[in-house]
């Protein structure tokens, strides 16, 4: 199969309860047919023989996203990714390892349910490592068991899970918490004084408003013709010296290499440096 994605899965669309009834119509597969259609696709490459393993595992990923159904995400879209990590289960699956394709599949449908939800649950991502992850679907499970957790329900939680209960504590926070719109609400019922105040009240970056860059490329240019025209007021040597030691092209030449230039001393150097730099701020202050 050099492209699950070409497959074309002949059901129908717009309506959900119309795909699962059609789904479930799909004859499941006996053991040899699976396997015969597995050789067929590992050794041939049949199109044909990835389509009917894939059609005849639908009625799974529609079983498996419907437990994902808490997480206000749309049923559809669950079992769309969960038919992705089908199509992925089959492009790798190999009959003659002896286990059943739904076996094999389910932990590729599993695992692209889960990033869809990590991804799209919420703007603000809950869960970014893989201990998180972990905390992340086991946790719901739990509190809707046991609800708020108390000190000995956190310590135990976190010894099945295998974390630590800081862990717990901070992923049940994230949980816990609700989203917020960066401009806040429009349509709030709130009075004034219990508002609750907008990210974007308080989150204002001025470090590129754009009258303060303006002021700032103005007073750069200002500056660099005022140098410009201070630099004219020394000999052609001291001009040499600042732009070779501070300004030019060749900026870094060390007291010597500029002494061997002119024949001087490093010391003859530093002082013409010196005395070029004094004239150049009674210009600028000027």
């Amino acid at each position: 199969m050099s492209n699950s994605t070409e497959l074309q899965l002949p059901l129908p669309v717009g309506s959900l309860s119309a795909y699962i009834n059609s789904a479930n119509q799909i004859p499941m597969l006996s053991a040899e047919e699976e396997y015969e259609l597995g050789m067929k696709l590992r050794e041939e490459d049949n199109i044909e023989a990835a389509q009917r393993l894939i059609m005849s595992h639908l009625r799974f990923v529609i079983h498996i996203a419907r437990g994902y159904s808490g997480y206000g995400l749309a049923h559809t879209d669950l079992i769309q990714e969960g038919n992705i990590g089908l199509m992925k289960a089959v492009k790798r699956f190999d009959p003659t390892m002896g286990v059943r394709l739904v076996s094999y599949a389910v932990h590729w449908i599993r695992a692209e349910i889960h990033e869809f939800i990590l991804k799209n649950w919420r703007i603000v991502k809950v869960a970014t490592t893989k201990a998180q992850r972990k905390l992340f679907f086991n946790l719901r499970g739990s509190k809707k068991r046991l609800g708020w957790f108390n000190k000995s329900e956190v310590e135990t939680v976190a010894s099945e899970l295998g974390v630590t209960p800081r862990d717990v504590m901070e992923m049940e926070s994230r949980l816990s918490s609700r989203d917020m719109g960066f401009d806040g609400s429009p349509d709030s019922e709130e009075s004034e004084d219990n508002a609750i105040v907008a990210p974007s009240a308080y989150l204002q970056d001025e470090r590129y408003e754009p009258s303060a860059e303006v002021e700032s490329e103005q007073w750069e240019e200002h500056s660099n013709r005022q140098l410009a025209l201070a630099l004219k007021t020394l000999d052609k040597r001291s001009q040499d010296i600042i732009n070779c030691r501070w300004l030019g092209n060749e900026k870094g030449l060390t007291l010597q290499e500029l002494g061997d230039r002119y024949q001087v001393s490093a010391e003859r150097i530093r002082q013409l440096e010196k005395s070029a730099l004094n004239k150049l701020r009674n210009v600028l202050v000027v």
